[in-house]
This record gives structure tokens, C-alpha cells and sequence, in this order.
């Protein structure tokens, strides 16, 4: 037993100098499965589990009572050189089931194959209604201080870091459905802090379509696939959500935002978030303030073009999941600073006449500046995506002393719905204690049992008052941390289902959003509702959405009804031009590079010198270079190789922020129809790859940098793409290449090739 072992501790301390290897900080490319590239052949020497990646951790080790363990992460996880049973014993085989002889019936005595299928059979657990398919990463929040006098929550002092895992998701579509659809999506935010949790649970747009929470069911309904069919799948582009969204006009404004290049973001990475409803805070005095909360990504507000969201859907579906992933993995760790806008909070719960419980209103950041008081960084990936992402459980009700709630009638709805679904989906009351859901704080709650139930209490009293046990636990008071509802007056009234006057104005704000665009970002708008209800049936649905859009915009309603070849109705209703918010705009300034897609086209008669510095250059400029070839493998010589990264056959435009193409690459030998469909022949006729051209053309047509040199140039003339256009680059050497592309990429797009024609 003793040389067995002596093998196996061998055998591990082999493993684990590879992962060092590994992870030394020459591999910069992300993408790689594990932490350590496997061998062809099948490993059968005994050695225990390969630790995570080094971008991954789990949740933080704390127990089900929220005291911290110190046990290190590796001491969750599953354990040992051999395959065994859920209870430890060893097996010798699975897989072959226990049968009475080699051709016999199998045996219901086979208690290693009953619990590998019963096990199999419950590993799902039920979907998200909304918010199905989500990514998640841990992280950090740093508080700035600039928050104290308005909240005494603790994880808002100067300098206080606070763990947190944030999620990412789209509303409509199901766990299997792509990233890149047209959808709100959402930024939930669970800050594990000394006082408890605090989730805040918001979207990328700061309104909902909806104003009371007893219209939830009702928009779900619309938005989802048909019930008789079930599609379309993860869209709206269909009649019951337009059929909803035109009868409930207050849909209206959140619709526009979501028509928007809002509703298909380039990453979650340059994705805003909101907390959409008005929360109240509470300093040290006992003085409250209402206030908006915002999520500011540091690279920017950018999205795709809608061309680059259909192909992404269909080449790369988890194309959002994998730039986060990827660029935790390479070293550009995701940044956003919240900030708040801050409002007196008097009887009236409003501002500038704005109502501040009316979720479809926002308030302009002319009119009340967002002020920064933290700044999350997102540091490391998830180890396992079932029990973090998947089983992580949010609900506006965790909240901390010095953060409370306000009338907002979706906000009360939430409070109910979000408590409600953890039920079902995670199997009972308990779903607080899974290790990703525990709170940092200490536990006493007096809640007993249940299913899934893993803290083992003491104590013969859960209730107060007791004697039994000693009177703990005691109650709390202000002076002592507890959480105290804000005093607010209720005001005296009957009860009635009814809504404010306030809440009945569904059309001055869309009116602003729309101002507030520019061209670019208009026409954008006007091919999105063209094209979602050209993919209506019913024509009284399109003319009730034509007379929507004119209440907002003549011109935006009569390009939308030429393009579905029906006449533009005149406005029902009036009203007042807002002066434009500059700030609604996602166009106008640069931003960061962090984390940016380079991707640099060359084979083995390329410039393959000022490939490889043009490489590093980029790496060192704290961007991802992927290098493409007719080929996989390297290129360049046997003593200094380049390594490719993607070929002709799998690269798409859609990867890549910008180009650099060093030469005219042949076509490759994989360049005829019958092995890639994306292969011209005529195009290839021209001496390049016509997957290249394809390529360029595309970056092109997507406002993408590209940058030339060693008679690239000669790939843009067969590519239809003009050498003098706007962000196109003809240079001399790869780093003046390199250089005006860099350039360029802090505006996010090439925006003069997109030609407004209102």
C-alpha cells in the first residue's frame, strides 16, 4: 500500500509542475479547457484532480451559519486518485453494468449503476422563468467613501473591499438559447458584506416596460415563445410581445431602449446597468435620500451592429460568455464604478416633475449628475458553472441597514416574486445556505429544518423569548446593527387598484431617448423595429405600433412604415420637446482598451518579423492578439514560431475589435466549397483566400480598424474595400500599422462609414 501511495504522491507532484508551467505568464492566450494540456494518450497513472485554471475560484469557504472556515477551497471540492461511489468506496469499473453473465438481464442488486442514473436523472434543476441563460464571475467591490453621508452601510465606508459575485443574463431566451440576441439583459450584483447580503438585482436599461409588479406574468407571457408552438425562441420579434407592448403603452420607452444598439451589447464588459427602481438610503442620523443606482463600465457603453449579433448567433452562440470568460483568463479584469443619483426625499417622491416610483421613467444625468461612490472589478471565473451561476439565488429583499426600499408598486411586487422562485427552483427555504448564496455576516435566525437543510443547530429554543437557552438570540437595536425600516408616512387613503396621474405619461420620455440618439444611432433604431415587426403577422399589429412611433417621432414612424410598405399614421398625442441628455448616447468618446481583440492575418509568406512584434506589441498594450493562418499550428521557422490561434475555416469578424493583415495570404488547401461553404471560387480566383476577403469585407462593414502593410493593401482592392476609406490603414511596417489601428479602437467603431440618411 505504502509504494502504491508513494506512486500516486509521484504522480501528483508531476501534475503539479505542469500546472506551474502552465500558468507561467508566457501563456497569454485565453480559451485553454484546463490547466494543463492533456497528453494524446489516455492518463493511467493514478494522481488526484488537476486544480482549477488560475482565473477560477469557487465560492468563498464560509458555512451555513456564515462563519468563515479558513478550509481552504481545494478541501470542498471532490477529492483522491480513484473513482468511487457518493459514499467513498472504491470502484473497479463503470462501465458495464452488473448482469447475470455477459449477455444476461442486468441486476436491480447493481447499486453503483442505480446511483449513477438516479443521480443523472435529478441533475437538473428547474430553469429561471427570466434570466435563464446567465454568466457570473467573482469579484471586489472598493468603496470610495464619497457614499458615508447618505448611507451608514458599512461596505460603503472609505476603503472597505467587499466579495462579490455579479451574473449576467438575458430575459427571454432559455439556458440554451445565444448570447447575442436583441433582449434587456440583466446585472445582478451580490455583495457579500459584514452586515449581510446585499443583492442588487438590476438591467442594462434603466426602465422597465412595466409599472406594477401584477403585470409581470402579463410581459413574460407576451415576450416568451408562443405557447401552441414554442417559438420564436428567445426574441421579440413576434406577434404577442407587439401585441402587448402596443396596447400597454407605457412599454413604450423600455420597447425603444431595447430597439436600440442598447439591446445587443458588444460584451458585458462595456455593458451599463441599472438598478432601475428608486431605493432610499439611510446615513448614520437617521436622514434618508432616495436614489437611483448606476453601473459605469470603464471601457465604455458599446454594442454590436445587428449584422454582427445574427452571425455571432449562429457561429458562436456563447459569444458574451466567452469574451467575459476570456478576458478575466487573460489578465483584463472587467471594471465598473457604481454610482448614484441622489434626490430629496420628500412626501411628494419626486424630482423636476418626474415621478421617482414610476419604473418606466428615468431622470437625466444633466439634471442629476451620477456621483461615483465604488468601484467593482471582476477577478476571477467561476470553477463550477451549475453550482455558482446556475444555483446562485438574488432577491431585492437582502438588504443591509442604511439601504431600504420605496413604494415603487414593481419594486413591492419583486420583493414577493424573487423570495417565491427560490422555492421551486432550488428545493426550499434553504437555498441561502449553498456555499455560493452564504452571507459573510453570522447567523441566528431561529429557522429550523426544511429541505436541503446543512447547518446542524444547538439548542433546545428556537423561539424568543427563551430562558432555555441563555435568552440568545437577542434582539438588535440601531445602536447595535440592526436593520430598521425607514419611518416613512403612509399616507392616509382607500384601497383601490389604481395608479398615479404621473404614471399616465407613456410618450415624453420615449420622445427623449430618441432626441437624445444620434443619426447613427437612430438608423439603428428604425432597422430594428423594422425589422422585429416585419416579423409580425397580424397588420392591425404593425398599424398600432406605427401609431406608438408617431406619438414619439413623425420621421421615426414614417421610415418605420416605409419599410413595412403601410401608410404612417398621424400623433394621438402631443408632447413637449425635452431638451436631449448627451449622457443616452453611446457615441462621442474613447475609452480603454483592455481586453480588445486584435486579430492580425498572416501565412508563411507573410512579414512574419513584425508579426511576432506586432504581437507582443499588442499584448503589451493590454489587448488579445489572435493570430490567423491557413492553418493551424505555427508558422515562421522552427527556432522562432508564431503560433496560430484561428484559420481561414474558423475565424469570423464578429471575434475582433480590429484587423491587421500582413501581406496577401494564398488560399489555403482547404479553400473549395466542398470542404468550407464560405468559400468563393471566383473570389479566390483573385490569389487570396476568399475567406479572408470575407473577412475584411465584414470588418468593414461593421465599422472595424483595419490595418495593412508587406502588399496587404492588395487583399482591401479584392475585397471591395477602399484603401483611402475612413479607418482603413495602408503603412509601410507592422507598428505603424498596429499604431493608427490603436488608435482608432478608443472610439470602439470606425462611426464615419455609417452614413445617416435623416
Amino acid at each position: 500500500m505504502s509504494e502504491k501511495k508513494n506512486r500516486v504522491k509521484a504522480a501528483a507532484e508531476r501534475v503539479a509542475e505542469k500546472v506551474q508551467d502552465a500558468v507561467d505568464p508566457g501563456n497569454e492566450i485565453p480559451g485553454a479547457p484546463g490547466p494543463v494540456p492533456p497528453s494524446v494518450d489516455e492518463p493511467t497513472e493514478p494522481a488526484g484532480p488537476l486544480p482549477p485554471k488560475p482565473d477560477q475560484r469557487g465560492p468563498d469557504t464560509y458555512s451555513p451559519t456564515g462563519q468563515e472556515t479558513g478550509v481552504p477551497q481545494k478541501k470542498v471540492a471532490q477529492d483522491g486518485a480513484y473513482l468511487t461511489t457518493a459514499q467513498g468506496a472504491r470502484l473497479y469499473d463503470t462501465d458495464h453494468s452488473l448482469k447475470a453473465g455477459a449477455r444476461g438481464p442486468v441486476l436491480l442488486q447493481d447499486h453503483h449503476l442505480r446511483e449513477k442514473i438516479t443521480h443523472f436523472d435529478h441533475e437538473r434543476i428547474p430553469e429561471r422563468v427570466v434570466h435563464a441563460r446567465g454568466a457570473a464571475a467573482h469579484g471586489v467591490f472598493r468603496a470610495y467613501g464619497t457614499a458615508s453621508t447618505v448611507s451608514k452601510a458599512a461596505f460603503l465606508a472609505k476603503g472597505v473591499e467587499t466579495p462579490v459575485f455579479v451574473r449576467f443574463s438575458t430575459v427571454l431566451g432559455s439556458r440554451g438559447s445565444a448570447d447575442t440576441v436583441r433582449d434587456t439583459r440583466g446585472f445582478a450584483t451580490k455583495f457579500y458584506t459584514e452586515e449581510g447580503v446585499f443583492d442588487l438585482v438590476g438591467n442594462n436599461i434603466p426602465v422597465f416596460f412595466i409599472q406594477d409588479a401584477i403585470k409581470f406574468p402579463d410581459v413574460i407571457h407576451a415576450g416568451k415563445p408562443h405557447p401552441d408552438r414554442e417559438i420564436p425562441q428567445a426574441q421579440s420579434a413576434h406577434d404577442t410581445f407587439w401585441d402587448f407592448v402596443t396596447l400597454h403603452t407605457e412599454a413604450t420607452h423600455h420597447t425603444l431602449w431595447n430597439m436600440s444598439d442598447r439591446g445587443i451589447p458588444r460584451s458585458y464588459r462595456m455593458m451599463e446597468g441599472f438598478g432601475v427602481h428608486t431605493f432610499r438610503l439611510v446615513n448614520a442620523e437617521g436622514d434618508s435620500t432616495l436614489v437611483k443606482f448606476h453601473w459605469k463600465p470603464k471601457l465604455g457603453v458599446h454594442s454590436l451592429v445587428w449584422e454582427e449579433a445574427q452571425i455571432a448567433a449562429g457561429v458562436d452562440p456563447d459569444f458574451h460568455r466567452r469574451d467575459l470568460a476570456d478576458a478575466i483568463e487573460a489578465g483584463a479584469f472587467p471594471q465598473w464604478e457604481l454610482g448614484i443619483q441622489t434626490f430629496p426625499d420628500t412626501p411628494e417622491q419626486n424630482f423636476a416633475g418626474i415621478d421617482l416610483l414610476d419604473p418606466t421613467k428615468i431622470v437625466p444625468e444633466e439634471m442629476a449628475p451620477v456621483q461615483p461612490i465604488g468601484l467593482l472589478t471582476l477577478n476571477a471565473n467561476p470553477s463550477n458553472y451549475f453550482a455558482e451561476t446556475e444555483q446562485v439565488a438574488f432577491h431585492l429583499g437582502h438588504l443591509v441597514p442604511g439601504i431600504d426600499v420605496t413604494n415603487d408598486p414593481l419594486l413591492q411586487g419583486r420583493l414577493f416574486s424573487y423570495l417565491d422562485t427560490q422555492l421551486t427552483r432550488l428545493g426550499g427555504p434553504n437555498f441561502g445556505q449553498l456555499p455560493i448564496n452564504r452571507t459573510h455576516a453570522p447567523v441566528n435566525d431561529m429557522l429550523r429544518d426544511g429541505m436541503h437543510q446543512t447547518a446542524v443547530h444547538r439548542g433546545v429554543a428556537p423561539y424568543r423569548p427563551n430562558s432555555l437557552d441563555g435568552g440568545c438570540p437577542f434582539l438588535a437595536g440601531e445602536d447595535t446593527g440592526a436593520f430598521v425600516e425607514v419611518p416613512a408616512k403612509v399616507a392616509a387613503s382607500v384601497k383601490e387598484r389604481k395608479a398615479p396621474a404621473s404614471f399616465d405619461d407613456h410618450y415624453s420620455q420615449p420622445r427623449l431617448f430618441w432626441l437624445s440618439m444620434t443619426p447613427t444611432e437612430r438608423e439603428h433604431i428604425i432597422a430594428a423595429y423594422t425589422f422585429e415587426l416585419g416579423k409580425c403577422y397580424e397588420q392591425a399589429i404593425k398599424e398600432r405600433a406605427l401609431l406608438v412611433l408617431a406619438n414619439i417621432d413623425s420621421e421615426l414612424c414614417a421610415q418605420v412604415a416605409a419599410g413595412l410598405g403601410l401608410p404612417a399614421p398621424t400623433a394621438d398625442t402631443r408632447v413637449t420637446d425635452p431638451a436631449p441628455s448627451p449622457a443616452l448616447s453611446q457615441l462621442g468618446q474613447a475609452w480603454p482598451l483592455d481586453g480588445r481583440i486584435v486579430g492580425i492575418v498572416a501565412d508563411t509568406n507573410a512579414d512574419l518579423d513584425a508579426v511576432g512584434t506586432v504581437r507582443q506589441a499588442v499584448l503589451d498594450a493590454g489587448m488579445v492578439p489572435l493570430v490567423i493562418a491557413p492553418a493551424g499550428g505555427t508558422i515562421g521557422p522552427d527556432d522562432d514560431p508564431v503560433t496560430v490561434q484561428r484559420t481561414f475555416t474558423t475565424a469570423r469578424s464578429i471575434e475582433f475589435d480590429a484587423l491587421l493583415l500582413a501581406g496577401a495570404p494564398a488560399p489555403g488547401a482547404d479553400g473549395y466549397g466542398a470542404r468550407d461553404a464560405k468559400v468563393d471560387d471566383a473570389a479566390t480566383a483573385t490569389g487570396t483566400d476568399s475567406r479572408v476577403l470575407l473577412l475584411v469585407a465584414e470588418a468593414f462593414r461593421h465599422g472595424k480598424a483595419i490595418g495593412t502593410w508587406a502588399g496587404g493593401d492588395s487583399v482591401l482592392a479584392s475585397a471591395g474595400v477602399p484603401a483611402e476609406a475612413p479607418g482603413v490603414v495602408v503603412a509601410d511596417t507592422g507598428a505603424t500599422a498596429l499604431g493608427a489601428v490603436t488608435e482608432l479602437l478608443g472610439t470602439h467603431r470606425v462611426w464615419e462609414r455609417f452614413t445617416p440618411q435623416i
